[in-house]
């Protein structure tokens, strides 16, 4: 991927030179030529690196922010669905056994 991104900037640097015009002034020619920073933080990494969950699944604290909040929700989904379904277990079969 790293080298998609240089060039693309490559392009882009070739982009903004052949763009120039001979008679534009020293200045603003300069700031044409001035790199763009960006996705500039991404190169910067602390702390350990982050794993999905299936490669490290007892240990949620190494696990990537959104593999996380998706076995979070999934896990509070199987929680409310478990407990509507056990106080509700009885109710459904009084009711057919009645109509007949």
């Amino acid at each position: 991927m790293s080298m998609w991104v240089a060039v693309s900037c490559q392009v882009a640097a070739s982009a903004r030179l052949s763009t120039l015009k001979p008679a534009s002034s020293g200045s603003q020619a300069a700031a044409l030529l001035v790199p763009r920073r960006g996705l500039a933080g991404s190169g910067d990494h602390h702390g350990p690196p982050k794993v999905t969950f299936w490669e490290d699944p007892m240990n949620p604290s190494k696990w990537k922010e959104e593999h996380f909040v998706i076995v979070s929700l999934a896990g509070w989904g199987l929680v409310l669905y478990g407990g509507f379904k056990f106080f509700t277990k009885g109710n459904d079969n009084n009711k057919k056994e009645q109509a007949i």
